[in-house]
């Protein structure tokens, strides 16, 4: 059986939403950060990212990673481009250049967007500084977001015009600026689609199951 080695509360979300959508069966295997955890050698505590448990399975020590019996792989967005090309259907490439196109919005969400909307997620914006550093961050996003706002404006999803792990993988990169309201209120094609795409059954299931989780262990 596929097993995702993981938390909700992580990048796992990427790959758990897609199996959502599929309706795959899996077995979440829980490994939490190991930053999370006031003492990782404390009596008790849970199987974490340093664990030499799940270092064995990923000497990266970082989440998720996937075992699709025997098959093992790491990276989020890696994870969830193989399950929609093994598993997905629709969800899936229907040829080369749809697989290539699924790769190139993924790696363009990951080197042009994460690293500054992670920013705006994380920077308390409670000081002068903070605000400062937020909207600096803002600022580095306007580029490739006019760039997506630009792509569609000409299809409702990101590749083949219909939703795909590509659409996944980049809204749960872009989901991290999304408090940032005037990046999508300035933006109404981008905005629709981030709207459709979250509203969607498999996201809103992928969701509910993180907010279950307990945000400190």
């Amino acid at each position: 059986m596929l097993k995702i080695y993981g938390v909700y509360r992580s990048r796992a979300t990427r790959p758990l939403w897609l199996i959502e959508e599929i309706g795959l069966p899996f077995e979440l295997v829980p490994i939490i950060q190991a930053y999370r955890l006031a003492d990782t050698s404390a009596p008790g505590c849970p199987v974490h990212t340093r664990s030499d448990e799940f270092l064995a399975v990923n000497p990266m020590g970082s989440i998720p990673s996937m075992d699709d019996d025997g098959f093992v792989l790491h990276e989020s967005l890696a994870i969830s481009l193989y399950l929609a090309r093994k598993y997905g259907g629709e969800l899936g490439p229907k040829n080369v250049e749809e697989e290539a196109l699924m790769v190139q919005w993924s790696l363009f969400a990951a080197t042009s967007i994460e690293t500054d909307a992670l920013k705006i997620q994380s920077t308390k914006g409670d000081t002068p500084e903070g605000i400062a550093a937020i909207d600096d961050a803002a600022d580095c996003l306007v580029r490739p977001l006019d760039a997506l706002e630009k792509h569609l404006e000409t299809t409702h999803y990101l590749v083949g015009d219909r939703f795909t792990a590509a659409d996944i993988n980049v809204i749960e990169i872009l989901r991290y600026a999304r408090g940032y309201h005037s990046l999508f209120d300035n933006r109404p094609s981008l905005k629709a689609w981030y709207e459709a795409c979250t509203h969607r059954p498999g996201y809103q299931a992928m969701w509910a199951k993180r907010n279950a989780e307990p945000a400190n262990p």
